[in-house]
């Protein structure tokens, strides 16, 4: 079966088509899979290699092409696209789904005192630093300087918002106080994805044509990227955020619960984490990975460049970053 094999698959590529939606949500349900997480060092290794030598044209005896691609996707869920580098486990897209089921779940359940707030608006802002910095477009280094800046500023955001909200609740109805953690959450992505990307916004991120050729750093096309990112990031916590606290609300008022309070917090996690396991793929997948721009959207010296260089193309590509 390996001597079947070409060595012409576009593994550089997702399997399926990144033109559409549904192709998108297919991929990026095997990159969040939670599943990933519990790969050992070794079988991640050996798909790192099998899909580098495959690139190199060399394939091991017995390769089949749904072992190439089920190589290709541990690979992608650990390494990161743009330096090679393997990604701090927690910062990993497959690891969303447990750890801001946790997270969420536990900021959804304690809510009602200040300390819990700030605490957990804390946890959640440390959490999202690693991640925005794992998941980074780009192969620019960022300064210790500027992870603590955006790092401090996000958190500061998320718990200014979140005890703000929570003081003009108080005397709103015991429903409304429950979405105080998901403003809180939306204003701090506002916040932390451009500072922890500050870099990108300054020096540009990397530009290039449809076979992959480097053609530039272009800033409007980090502003564009980060855009993206911040709406998929919120729109990944709607449903964790707005779906389980009606839920909880109604579950509360249950002879069984108040006999049990000690399943508030597990049931909430467990709700969290169903909305999530379907909305962090679904959202990440609102917007292309390989993300594009018409190249007279691009800065001018840049676009002088590029028409110089290679007057025939029109668009641009880059990796938006998750």
């Amino acid at each position: 079966m390996s001597g079947d094999l070409p060595l012409n698959i576009n593994i550089k590529e997702p399997r399926w088509d990144q033109g559409t939606f549904m192709g998108r949500a297919q991929h990026f349900f095997m990159v969040t899979d939670p599943r990933n997480v519990l790969m050992s060092s070794e079988v991640l290794e050996d798909a790192r290699v099998t899909v580098e030598n495959y690139r190199l044209g060399i394939m091991k005896p017995g390769l089949t092409e749904d072992q190439l691609w089920r190589a290709k996707y541990i690979y992608d869920s650990a390494f990161h696209p743009d330096t090679g580098e393997k990604m701090l486990l927690i910062g990993r897209m497959s690891a969303q789904v447990p750890m801001n089921m946790t997270i969420t779940g536990c900021m959804l359940t304690f809510y009602r005192t200040t300390p819990a707030v700030v605490f957990w608006q804390w946890v959640n802002q440390s959490f999202n630093a690693i991640v925005n910095y794992t998941n980074r477009s780009g192969d620019a280094p960022i300064t210790v300087n500027q992870l603590g800046a955006a790092y401090v500023s996000a958190t500061t955001g998320a718990v200014i918002t979140a005890l703000g909200l929570k003081a003009l609740t108080k005397r709103l109805p015991a429903i409304i106080g429950r979405f105080v953690p998901f403003a809180a959450v939306a204003a701090a992505n506002c916040i932390n994805i451009p500072f922890m990307r500050q870099r990108e916004l300054k020096c540009g991120i990397p530009v290039t044509d449809a076979e992959g050729k480097r053609l530039g750093e272009s800033s409007t096309a980090a502003q564009q990227a980060i855009v993206q990112v911040v709406v998929s990031r919120i729109g990944m916590a709607v449903p964790a955020m707005a779906i389980p606290p009606v839920i909880m609300n109604a579950l509360e008022k249950k002879a069984f619960m108040k006999r049990f309070p000690v399943l508030n917090a597990p049931v909430q996690v467990g709700l969290v984490g169903l909305c999530l396991v379907f909305a962090t793929p679904l959202c990440c997948a609102l917007f292309p990975q390989k993300s594009s721009m018409k190249v007279s959207s691009l800065e001018p010296e840049l676009q002088e460049r590029i028409r110089q260089n290679n007057p025939h193309i029109t668009t641009v590509y880059f990796n938006k970053g998750l």
